[in-house]
């Protein structure tokens, strides 16, 4: 993997950039649409490519583990080849999941021992298996096993976990260095900064991240409850000791003006659900504000979904029509809805690299953050 930083804004921390992997090359800053099973809920590839214009989306090394198992998806060849997605992948490491089943999941220095939320059979995760899990799956950018810890976090807790999620990091790098890619292709590892909300844990663990010298580094714990504010403490101060040489990714956030504020303070890489999950109930991101399409006001309203986007859908049907489909339960609403807010939020960050280029970021966004948070 290649991370080429080609601009700066003047007034922030804001950066474009370009990364080259296996199967493509992304522009930062990027937002990166969720796949969690191998498919974005309610989309086909060819929407995501055609219509919402993604040039990486995630997976999730839980999910696909548990079904359809990696000893088919490594027969299909790889994910690109079982889901026919041809640009990069990223894969979270599962960490993630295994937090959110907190009453069915036991931490230990080996790894998590945790039950399917399928069948309740239990599994161990270590952090050599998930290198092999993603190893198989094949995922151009592969995530670190960490530990998220729930927020609020006793400042004990937060820094047992976060040393535990610095010894497991670094068997992941030494079990990276012992096995090959599968497909012929490369896989870059980043690992995850911890520490919950105190300043000196996220300070220890950006510092011991950036010693491994990995292709990119991402930052986790953080939009799991905290203020917004403080949220942008910790990402802002993990960005000064993180390598400004090599991509920096934002795991789970999160709001469109959320975005903006962490590309100011030099985040080059986002994931969310926000878009699809909010889509599928009725919530649509536009240029000009928040749209509840469900509410009554739009069963008259033939204008389109958002001219302001060049997405075919979003210029094409109108806020009538898919409001018509959400309340006569219609699948094809889900679908209009999930490929508009992604198509919205492809359209924010490539607006935002624009401005970074231009040199004019900061002002945009403090003009672009009154508009996206207004409810129409």
């Amino acid at each position: 993997m290649q991370f080429t930083l080609q601009a700066t804004d003047n007034a922030s921390s804001a950066r474009a950039g370009e990364i080259i992997t296996g199967h493509g090359t992304i522009q930062t800053p990027i937002f990166m649409p969720v796949g969690t099973v191998g498919s974005v809920k309610a989309l086909t590839q060819q929407h995501l490519k055609e219509e919402v214009n993604a040039e990486i989306i995630l997976g999730n090394t839980y999910h696909l583990y548990l079904r359809p198992g990696t000893q088919i998806i490594e027969q299909a060849g790889g994910l690109h080849k079982f889901n026919g997605w041809d640009r990069p992948i990223l894969t979270d490491s599962g960490g993630y999941q295994v937090f959110s089943l907190a009453a069915n999941r036991k931490i230990k220095e080996e790894g998590v021992v945790f039950q399917s939320h399928i069948d309740g059979s239990r599994h161990l995760f270590t952090p050599e298996n998930v290198i092999d899990t993603q190893r198989s799956i094949g995922a151009d950018i592969i995530m670190a096993f960490d530990e998220c810890p729930p927020y609020p976090s006793e400042y004990a807790y937060a820094k047992t976990s976060m040393e535990l999620t610095h010894r497991w990091l670094a068997r992941c790098v030494t079990r990276m260095s012992e096995t090959e890619p599968k497909y012929g292709y490369e896989q870059s590892l980043f690992p995850i900064v911890q520490g919950s909300t105190y300043k000196d844990l996220r300070i220890a663990s950006s510092e011991f991240i950036a010693s491994m010298d990995c292709d990119g580094n991402a930052i986790g714990g953080l939009s799991v409850g905290e203020p917004e504010d403080m949220m942008y403490e910790m990402c802002g101060l993990c960005c000064e000791h993180l390598p400004a040489d090599k991509p920096r990714y934002l795991m789970g956030v999160g709001t469109p003006w959320n975005i903006l504020e962490n590309i100011a303070l030099g985040i080059d890489m986002f994931d969310c659900v926000m878009p699809t999950r909010n889509g599928r109930n009725g919530m649509l991101f536009t240029t000009q504000g928040v749209i509840n399409i469900k509410n009554k006001k739009w069963a008259t309203d033939f204008s389109v979904l958002d001219e302001g986007l060049d997405c075919p859908t979003s210029r094409f049907y109108t806020k009538a029509y898919l409001r018509h489909l959400f309340v006569a339960s219609e699948l094809l609403g889900l679908t209009i809805a999930s490929i508009h807010n992604l198509a919205f939020y492809l359209h924010l960050v490539r607006q935002a690299r624009e401005h970074i280029v231009a040199g004019d970021y900061t002002a945009w966004k403090n003009t672009m953050i009154p508009i996206l948070k207004q409810r129409l």
